[in-house]
């Protein structure tokens, strides 16, 4: 490690000293690596894949549904960015709760946030596989998922700056297809293609209902879930804790504009928009089939292949950098079985969380991968953990500022939190009814593993926080932005 890595490592060590860590992680990531992490992990064309499900979910309102999610999440990024300057800590909204509200809270974060980062790297895996596997069918589904999770594990084994430089090149990969896409999309449609220029993909007077957005709302919110993923990455970033904030907003705003543009330009371009909204999208080709009616079959195959290499390998990658993080913040804490908190001595990365991740995307790869509903099992578990998690979170601001800290910051501590609260609470309760089952089955049993812990005098505990201490906690980051 060079001296300018040790001063950055030395200088940001309080930070997490004064919660009672220590710095582990190697510091070498700057804001523009973050912003990439974050744009690679929500992927720039994420609604290649999904974007028959949300067109027939909406109503055709494909646009006016990432329109909705985009304004959802901006008030989820600003609760993460006020928190992140709090506890400048690995850990996401587990860390979050744990802090802001209890750690008995930030357990169940932890948990239900848990459901989505486990779970998502082998949602991802099988996507890819399946596509990969429509254009080389000699190559099985279980091979294409083997081949992603040994690639992905050995580029994340070897450290953060080795993941940061595949992400950025993987980036410029997927802006490159979504480019060709936009200019050949928009050219078709001024040539007369498609129903031309219209407002119908953002309003549509003949299908439009509130209930009706919200509910395609909560399946084109896949496609925004990994902006929260950058503060897992606060104890690598070595340009100080406003730098995770600011990115994950960046992120974000970037990607909801390139989500709106491309499904927008793909609704124009729709064969049979009628027939979309009806029957639905059961092969998931929607996306492809407009490609191909705007500019041939070459151009259906390289979006479809496009969203392969994304899901398969980039978005695959960052998601189980992620999600090793989250469980190395709560072995840390001893709130997960300690082996997951060993970090490498050379590659400074948590090893056994890595390989752990790995083991676990291959079995539920498999097993899903043989189900005619494992694609849409997996995104309703993924979507559920995420958006309860997030419920905590905005909680956790209010909490944390305006109770503890008694701040005066009426609109950041608390209008933007308890909007952020109300919009993602009804996307959830307007989410798919067996989503719904499931996603609660998996917090009852959190809740159950909460009281055992409780019950055996085993209860969660943060590092410089006793949990009957934790109401009185000192309101650490409440100076303003």
């Amino acid at each position: 490690m060079s001296a300018r890595d040790d001063r950055h490592d030395t200088e940001h060590a309080e930070d997490i000293e004064q919660f009672g860590y220590h710095q582990e992680l190697k510091r070498s990531l700057t804001f523009t690596d973050l912003l990439v992490y974050g744009l690679i992990f929500m992927v720039p064309i994420a609604p290649f894949g999904i974007f028959g499900g949300v067109f027939q979910a909406s109503g055709g309102m494909v646009a006016l549904a990432y329109v909705v999610g985009m304004v959802a999440m901006v008030f989820t990024a600003l609760s993460y960015a006020q928190m992140s300057r709090a506890f400048p800590m690995a850990g996401s909204v587990y860390t979050y709760a744990g802090r802001g509200l209890h750690p008995g809270a930030g357990f169940l974060a932890g948990w239900l946030i848990l459901l989505d980062y486990v779970l998502v790297p082998a949602l991802l895996y099988i996507i890819a596989a399946i596509a990969m596997h429509s254009f080389v069918t000699a190559v099985p589904v279980w091979a294409w998922v083997l081949l992603f999770i040994v690639v992905n594990t050995s580029v994340n084994y070897f450290g953060i700056e080795i993941t940061a430089r595949v992400n950025r090149v993987m980036l410029v990969a997927e802006l490159v297809v979504l480019v060709l896409f936009l200019v050949i999309g928009i050219g078709a449609i001024a040539s007369g293609k498609g129903d031309g220029f219209s407002f119908r993909p953002i309003y549509d007077s003949d299908t439009f209902s509130v209930g009706l957005v919200f509910s395609a709302v909560s399946v084109a919110v896949l496609s925004f879930l990994g902006f929260d993923g950058i503060s897992t990455l606060a104890e690598e970033n070595r340009e100080g804790a406003r730098q995770v904030g600011q990115a994950t907003i960046a992120a974000l705003a970037l990607a909801g504009v390139l989500f709106i543009v491309q499904t927008w330009v793909a609704a124009l371009l729709v064969p049979d928009r009628s027939g979309l909204i009806s029957k639905g999208d059961p092969a998931g080709t929607a996306f492809y089939d407009a490609a191909q009616f705007a500019g041939g079959h070459w151009l259906s195959v390289l979006t479809a292949v496009a969203t392969a290499i994304a899901w398969g390998f980039a978005n695959a990658l960052v998601a189980q950098a992620a999600t090793s993080r989250l469980l190395f913040s709560m072995a840390r804490d001893r709130q997960l079985p300690g082996f997951l908190a060993a970090v490498h001595p050379t590659h400074r990365v948590p090893e056994n969380a890595t390989f752990l991740v790995a083991v676990v995307s291959l079995g539920v790869g498999l097993y899903m991968a043989h189900r005619s509903d494992g694609v849409t099992v997996l995104s309703t578990l993924v979507n559920f953990g995420a958006l309860t998690a997030f419920l905590l979170l905005h909680a956790s601001v209010v909490n944390h500022y305006a109770i503890r800290g008694g701040s005066r910051d009426v609109w950041r501590h608390m209008v933007a939190p308890a909007l952020g609260f109300v919009i993602i609470g009804y996307v959830i309760i307007k989410a798919n009814v067996a989503a719904q089952k499931l996603g609660l089955t998996w917090l009852a049993v959190g809740v159950v593993i909460l009281v055992g812990l409780y019950a055996t005098g085993r209860r969660p505990r943060l590092s410089g926080i006793s949990p009957e201490a934790s109401a009185e906690q000192p309101a650490a980051g409440t100076d303003q932005p």
